[in-house]
């Protein structure tokens, strides 16, 4: 039997998400949005709150829950200012899971622990200019001399690298193997030879500070490789996929925050004596908008629900991801032609809704991408 009800776990996390999204973020979203700048200490009130490990053991500083409770999290911070959840999702699964499954007991006391409690900051640096969808195309090269790796490369659009202590960066050992010659280094920030660039200026997750690495004969111990084992890019690349649903439900906090926003509007802005929201042409769209954000969510619920328990889940991942994308854009899009002239106006936030909307039609993975992959899983060939 279906039991479609929260656990008192996933209940007393997606509250404390929601308060710490009203209490703590939410005074500074105006000026963050503004400066494009982030707050940093940030990082460090949602680890001691718990929401940087939500699904991680608690052995090693996480908070033991599984990836619904995640989702719920994403949500609702999600919900209040997308631009602190992508730093979060950046830094919390990108930046942290390839430590925890392949890393050293050294590599965990020294990057996992800390990152975990919001005293460190990641990023994880695979996208280059040449490379982006097309993994293979990166240019980026580590060669072991001596005792040391040397890395020489670039990369460009890297979630949080202006505030990050540390990087994950993929990078190729043996150009020749292949994907199965790709490898994982962490490199500190202050590493000679690491050069990182003034944040990029964007139109959308505007508070999230994003840069350009360039690595020019940079110099890192041997133990920096993740694992000690070169070629482990592979392995990550499998848990990635999984990282799609919590950017599902990212998008899903948007479309919840542009809805909320717009059925607020509608029930208090005044047209011909009533409510705009009374109207057939604006009721529907209300309609239609918690109708489509309630078949997302339960999506993304099942999705996560496969991945704790060990099930494949790669093709609907990539289902929900295309969904949740899709749908917040078209959500924030509504929102904003229901505020009329006040929706383009920076003191209410649909434009902010859309803007941070679109970027994920094309970040973590473009919508053409996600439907290549589900094609190819029902079709059986690959789609060109």
């Amino acid at each position: 039997m279906l039991n479609f009800d929260l656990t008192e776990e996933q209940i007393q996390i997606q509250e404390t998400a929601k308060r710490f999204a009203n209490d703590v973020l939410q005074p500074l979203i105006w000026q963050a949005e503004e400066t494009e700048t982030f707050p940093r200490h940030l990082f460090k009130v949602a680890g001691e709150l718990g929401l940087l490990g939500i699904t991680y053991p608690i052995d090693v500083g996480g908070q033991g829950l599984d990836r619904v409770s995640d989702c719920l999290v994403r949500e609702e911070i999600s919900c209040m200012w997308q631009s602190f959840a992508s730093s979060i999702s950046g830094h919390s699964h990108l930046a942290t899971w390839p430590i925890f499954s392949f890393g050293t007991e050294t590599q965990k006391t020294e990057y996992l622990r800390p990152a975990l409690a919001g005293e460190k900051i990641g990023s994880f640096a695979l996208t280059e200019p040449e490379g982006g969808s097309d993994v293979r195309s990166i240019k980026t090269t580590a060669k072991r001399i001596g005792g040391d790796y040397v890395l020489n490369g670039s990369k460009c659009f890297i979630t949080n690298a202006p505030i990050c202590d540390y990087v994950i960066v993929v990078a190729y050992t043996d150009q020749d193997a292949g994907m199965g010659g790709m490898s994982l280094f962490l490199v500190d920030r202050d590493t000679p030879g690491l050069v990182i660039s003034d944040k990029m200026k964007k139109e959308g997750i505007r508070g999230s500070e994003t840069a350009e690495l360039y690595f020019e004969d940079c110099r890192i111990p041997a133990e920096g490789l993740i694992g000690l084992e070169e070629g482990r890019f592979p392995d990550v690349l499998r848990t990635l996929s999984i990282g799609r649903i919590g950017v599902a439900a990212n998008c899903l906090g948007i479309a919840r925050g542009a809805y909320e926003t717009a059925r607020e509007y509608a029930k208090e802005r005044q047209q011909f004596g009533r409510p705009i929201g009374s109207f057939q042409g604006i009721a529907f769209k209300i309609a239609d908008m918690v109708s489509g954000i309630e078949m997302a969510r339960w999506m993304v619920y099942r999705t996560a629900w496969l991945a704790d328990r060990g099930r494949p889940c790669d093709v609907e991942a990539s289902m929900t991801k295309l969904l949740c994308s899709e749908l917040a854009v078209s959500i924030a899009k509504e929102a904003v032609h229901i505020l009329g002239g006040y929706g383009m106006m920076r003191e209410f936030p649909v434009g902010r809704y859309l803007r941070d909307a679109l970027v994920y039609e094309t970040g973590e993975g473009t919508s053409e991408i996600q439907r290549s992959l589900i094609a190819r899983s029902v079709l059986g060939f690959r789609s060109s």
